[in-house]
């Protein structure tokens, strides 16, 4: 059966919390944007406006340092469907009083309810990511995710142009119109909150500390206990950064470079949010419904890429001032800047969705939410460092007391040429010390330009957490990279010790953690080895792959199973998953026509194959001929 991400609007487990966290965050840049359009409405000098734009984003970024490890114990404490009950009433309060200030037109309470709204969105932050484990199954988590992004992007935009619009169409009424449509906007929240289901806490005994500093140490030192995921945050807050740098300057980047006005840096600001809503909702097809962390390379490349042709497409001033955005477009290189930035946020949109679906599929239930609490807090440290790095570097010279220090004083598309070397830069340095992501990639790259992949029951028989043995016919030099493609947890697969020590792949297998093995005659010791090893592995709750017939086939049937399995078995009995691959026999990896290793071209090219699995076996009673004649139906071989 076809599976559709969109399949999730229509079930009350996913629908209600999308629409709360959407209407959230649309209602934020309603107010925000709003506030922005009162002081133009008031006809506030520049000065007052300078510091509102300044002050604002600091007072919304200040919670999440003071309050997300709170939050996150709060999170994990709490059953999540309740508190988000409870941070949408919080809403209805900070908007009432936002409302207040609208009414009065009192700039300092508009002030103290935006440090609110912070408040609110870092309590609502840890439950926002860790609820989806909760209530997707691990192959629903990156489409999930792509909506909850793609959701997310959207509603800034909208509500950016919504907030914008409020005073210039209500005029006399804007005070009124702002106040109403932000209290409003909050009850609509809150009513739709109630129908979410309820979500169990994932550690209702936990005791809450409130104490931010030891606390946020605490969490961040939780968050980092797992490489991949460690990186995967620094991942996440990198996509912060990279986003704070680009989105900040657009406004000016529009006029100065563009030669637009405010209309002009909307349609930019729209082209990248678009761009970011497709390419997260793309991940589940690219992905094959698996967390796919080898996306997170093409989509960081990608960014770099067309940022890179950003900078080229216009270094200097316009042509032409004072351009609509039909008027810009028929410039030439319109389409050019056009089609760059939404083709940085389509590959945005690539990078942030695996990265948080790997968060949330490989940290344990009962610390997810400090975990996203920990990621929030080092968001808001790079956003700040975005925020102060962009300043400095467009700054011609800093005068400190006596100190007069020159600095480079970079234009926007300078400040872009920078970025993009440096996202290039900090992606080399990710890969380099998680080569799991890059190997992912190119594995993912490799099975999906060769072949069309489908897949029939993993979803249902591998397990989703716990350990297991995989067991596999064995066709050709790609069946572990298929199979890599094909499950969504990492699999670490035996292989014949020869193999595994070839040249250049032995990097390959070195980082998926493969297990070399060899038979007692040739190496006792290796083989002694590689059974501790996938002992080790199962102990720890992994799933291994073994390759049971022992070599590939000769002939393109299945070979006896050998006894290694077993082996396995009689010291740590575990489910074992039986799988079938069919239709690899026509490629040039197997030994159809001779000699393994004779380069030919496929019969077919991206030919269509497909992996079989079925329901696990006990570990305890199963038999090896059980087990063979399973495998050897599901390939369709006589009995």
């Amino acid at each position: 059966m076809a599976h559709n991400q969109f399949d999730l609007l229509g079930q009350r487990r996913f629908l209600p919390f999308f629409l709360v966290q959407s209407l959230g965050a649309f209602n934020d840049n309603v107010y925000r944007q709003a506030i922005i359009g009162m002081l133009f409405w008031l006809g506030v000098d520049q000065a007052q406006r300078t510091l509102y734009t300044n002050l604002a984003p600091a007072l919304f970024i200040l919670p999440f340092f003071l309050f997300s490890a709170t939050a996150g114990q709060i999170a994990e404490k709490l059953e999540k469907s309740r508190l988000i009950r409870i941070t949408t009433t919080m809403e209805i309060v900070i908007m009432s009083v936002a409302a207040v200030g609208f009414l009065l037109q009192n700039m300092p309470l508009l002030l103290v309810a935006l440090f609110g709204t912070g408040l609110q969105s870092a309590l609502f932050g840890p439950v926002k990511y860790s609820i989806l484990p909760s209530v997707l199954k691990p192959e629903e988590l990156t489409g999930g995710n792509g909506l909850v992004e793609m959701g997310t992007s959207i509603s800034i935009l909208v509500g950016m142009i919504a907030g914008g619009l409020i005073f210039q169409v209500a005029d006399s009424r804007g005070p009124v119109a702002a106040a109403t449509a932000i209290v409003l906007l909050a009850v609509i929240g809150n009513l739709v909150s109630r129908l979410i289901p309820k979500v169990d806490a994932g550690a209702p005994d936990l005791k809450v500390h409130v104490n931010p500093i030891p606390e946020s140490r605490h969490v961040l030192s939780l968050a980092r206990k797992q490489l991949a995921v460690r990186n995967s945050m620094l991942g996440v807050s990198w996509f912060w950064f990279f986003g704070t740098v680009l989105t900040a300057q657009l406004p000016t980047y529009a006029e100065i470079n563009l030669g637009g006005n405010i209309s002009l840096y909307l349609f930019a600001f729209a082209l990248f949010s678009v761009g970011t809503g497709i390419g997260s909702l793309l991940c589940e097809k690219l992905s094959g419904r698996t967390v796919e962390i080898g996306l997170v390379p093409l989509g960081a490349f990608g960014m770099s890429a067309f940022l890179l042709d950003l900078y080229f497409a216009r270094t200097g001033a316009p042509p032409t001032t004072g351009l609509d955005v039909m008027g810009f477009l028929d410039q030439p290189g319109g389409w050019r800047i056009a089609i760059d930035l939404t083709g940085i946020g389509l590959f945005a949109g690539l990078f942030i969705v695996p990265l948080f679906a790997l968060i949330q599929s490989r940290t344990p239930k009962s610390e997810l939410s400090r975990v996203i609490s920990a990621v929030n807090i080092q968001n808001a440290f790079f956003i700040v460092l975005a925020a102060v790095l962009s300043v400095l570097l467009q700054t011609q010279r800093l005068e400190l007391g006596a100190l007069d220090i020159p600095m480079p004083g970079l234009s926007i598309p300078q400040l872009f040429l920078c970025l993009a070397i440096a996202n290039t830069l900090v992606a080399i340095w990710i890969f380099t010390i998680v080569p799991e992501f890059l190997m992912r990639f190119l594995s993912w790259a490799l099975v999906h330009a060769l072949y069309r992949l489908k897949l029939h029951g993993i979803e249902k028989h591998v397990p989703d957490e716990g350990p297991g043995l995989i067991v596999c016919n064995h066709v050709s030099y790609m069946d572990a990279l298929i199979l890599s493609a094909s499950i969504p947890r990492p699999v670490r697969f035996v292989m014949h010790y020869k193999i595994f020590n070839i040249p250049v792949m032995r990097w390959i297998f070195r980082t998926a953690k493969a297990i070399p093995i060899a038979s007692a005659k040739e190496d006792p010791e290796v083989m002694r080895r590689a059974f501790e090893e996938v002992d080790a592995a199962l102990a720890d709750g992994q799933l291994v792959g073994i390759f049971p017939e022992g070599a590939l086939t000769r002939d393109g049937q299945i070979a006896p199973f050998k006894p290694g399995v077993m082996r396995v078995l009689e010291r740590r009995p575990v489910p074992v998953v039986p799988l079938a691959m069919k239709n690899m026999w026509t490629s040039m990896w197997s030994k159809r026509d001779g000699r393994l290793g004779q380069m030919r071209v496929p019969r077919r090219f991206r030919a269509h194959i497909e992996v079989l699995a079925d329901a696990p076996f006990d570990g305890r009673d199963v038999r090896l001929d059980q087990i063979e004649a399973k495998v050897r139906t599901m390939r369709g071989d006589a009995a």
